[in-house]
């Protein structure tokens, strides 16, 4: 048995260094309780921009939204900066493996990502959301398939998928193929239906599946922030929600709302291969000859420079 724990806090919006300081006071609190792995929630460091809209209606930019997309870039990290080298000793000091919600900087454009830090290693793998819901296309670049990979840890094969990208059937299957034991889901759906959601994915993977989600408000955010709900003192923006759950759909430890809370469960492993007794939807409950997946990892650079 192995002790894992999800972070259900918030960020210190659009302040890099105040959030990083903030994740290595939670980790430490997280490896206090036993976790050899913490997951954190989407965007947590650089900032989920909940309610914005950058000043963007269709077929026009405002200066203030520019401004504020200003604000947002320069809030964001880069995965070899410093913030990153902090969380890496900080996971080497307490022994304790760490998928953290990041908003990448990568040139001019910004990636929802799950960066995962090993204790050991450091860096092993990042996955950038291939899909971008809705507005956060406006703000947020498109990962490839080069960052799909589920990676090793000490508590097992993890993986990560963001948010609504498990409503990506396909996308759940490239985890499920590549014998993902900790599916990571961290996210900022904090309504009631997303645990079911996640206890589907559960069942249908037959591995232990952790979700996080900030609990944040109006008052965490600076007071020129103008979202377009959410405006007045107190008001939440996003209300938690994170949980653990069994290969079996069974609930570990949430769902938890409205507080700042880190979640903890033991997980077996042994549990995955049980639950495999009766389906498995890359193996015995597959129809290879009906039905197949094939994923494109091949990175794709907008620019690629070709020498002799």
């Amino acid at each position: 048995m192995t002790t894992v724990a999800v972070v259900q806090s918030s960020s210190v919006p659009f302040d890099a260094e105040a959030t990083t300081r903030k994740a290595i006071k939670l980790i430490g609190q997280a490896a206090e309780n036993g976790a050899k792995l913490a997951l954190f929630p989407e965007a947590f460091l650089g900032t989920y921009p909940k309610g914005l809209t950058f000043g963007s209606p269709i077929g026009r930019r405002t200066e203030e939204g520019r401004d504020e997309y200003r604000r947002y870039f320069d809030g964001a990290v880069a995965l070899d900066g410093p913030e990153m080298e902090r969380l890496a000793e900080t996971a080497s000091e307490h022994g304790i493996f760490v998928v953290m919600g990041v908003i990448e900087r990568v040139g001019q454009t910004l990636y929802c990502t799950a960066a995962m830090i090993d204790p050991e290693k450091g860096l092993v793998g990042h996955h950038r959301k291939v899909m971008p819901t809705g507005a956060e296309r406006l703000v947020w670049g498109f990962g490839d398939g080069s960052t799909l990979s589920a990676v090793d840890s000490p508590v097992g094969k993890v993986g990560s998928v963001i948010c609504w990208e498990n409503y990506m059937p396909l996308m759940r299957q490239a985890m499920y193929g590549q014998g993902v034991e900790i599916y990571c889901a961290p996210t900022a759906d904090d309504r009631d239906t997303w645990r079911d959601t996640v206890r589907h994915i559960a069942l249908e993977g037959r591995c232990f599946v952790l979700s996080a989600c900030q609990y944040i408000t109006r008052d965490d955010f600076p007071e020129d922030y103008a979202p377009a709900f959410g405006q007045e003192s107190g008001d939440v923006l996003m209300r938690g929600g994170s949980v653990i759950v069994d290969p079996t759909g069974k609930i570990l430890a949430g769902p938890v709302f409205d507080e700042d809370v880190i979640l903890v469960a033991e997980v077996d492993l042994a549990a995955k291969t049980r639950s495999h007794l009766d389906f498995d939807s890359v193996g015995h409950y597959s129809r290879p000859d009906i039905f197949r997946l094939q994923v494109d990892t091949t990175p794709r650079p907008a620019v690629d420079f070709v020498r002799d």
